[in-house]
């Protein structure tokens, strides 16, 4: 009977398919036999019995064909949260957090509120939610699943003060009861003729969470010209963009008339959010 120190060994497996395969492997183990990683350093000779063995191999080799571990398993950590995933839903990336940080590092008043465009699993709203309980948020993505799944999500987390619901980016929001401090979204922005597609993680995500346009610009647009409708002055626009978008996605901001417009760059030191103030 093979123990757990045995099957940890099988990261050798993924070496070519994943720059994370130690890390993979843990993962996986950890979740077929409900522990942490520190579980599996503190007894490496617990043996691991064949039923539970087989379900490991088995979502090793898939996971050896490409498909992404938070699917696998079936949920991924962004900022404080363990967030439930689906095919439904873009996977949460440790980049998108400088959309929160940057979020809560604004001025906004008490008992404001917050609209995240795009919500997929829920993780920006969710996690801006979590921090600024005085904050009232809406939450909208198009897919029926991704809604559906966000809705787990806030109801595991407890949290009261986020409505989600199914709209087509603004359609189903109403001019008179919905004016926002703080609009936030990452929305799809990748170039529809994109290698990057065929690679990695994003072979196996919804194209719809990905892909806008010819340049991976037109949902950017969409957002920076409704935007101003619907926030209050003096409100704020977040948008998480692609590596080389910065400067496209600041002049589009500029022409709307939003001031204080600025590129934040993420932790790999690339440009990865634009922000700014609606007078």
């Amino acid at each position: 009977m093979a123990n757990v120190s045995d099957l940890l060994k099988y990261s050798d497996q993924l070496q070519s398919t994943s720059d994370s395969a130690q890390l993979d492997c843990e993962l996986l183990l950890c979740y077929v036999l409900d522990v942490d990683r520190t579980w599996l350093r503190t007894w490496p000779e617990k043996p691991v019995s064949k039923s539970l063995e087989a379900k490991f191999c088995a979502l090793l080799e898939h996971r050896i064909q490409g498909q992404p571990i938070a699917y696998l398993v079936g949920s991924r950590g962004f900022w404080s949260m363990d967030l439930q995933v689906s095919q439904d839903t873009l996977i949460p990336r440790p980049e998108t957090e400088l959309l929160v940080e940057l979020a809560l590092n604004l001025r906004l008043p008490k008992k404001s509120h917050g609209l995240d465009l795009g919500t997929g699993t829920g993780a920006v709203a969710l996690a801006l939610a979590a921090e600024r309980p005085d904050m009232n948020f809406i939450a909208v993505d198009y897919q029926v699943g991704a809604v559906s799944l966000a809705n787990k999500n806030c109801q595991t987390l407890g949290l009261s003060n986020v409505n989600i619901f199914q709209s087509d980016w603004f359609d189903s929001l109403q001019l008179t009861d919905n004016q926002f401090d703080l609009i936030v979204s990452n929305p799809p922005y990748i170039s529809v003729n994109d290698p990057h597609l065929q690679q990695g993680d994003v072979r196996y995500e919804p194209n719809s969470a990905l892909v806008s346009g010819v340049d991976g610009l037109d949902d950017l647009k969409k957002i920076i010209t409704q935007s101003p409708l619907y926030l209050k002055s003096d409100g704020w626009l977040l948008l998480e963009h692609g590596f080389d978008q910065g400067p496209a996605v600041v002049r589009l901001m500029i022409e709307a008339g939003f001031q204080e417009v600025v590129t934040h760059k993420d932790y790999n030191q690339i440009d990865r959010v634009t922000l700014g103030q609606w007078a």
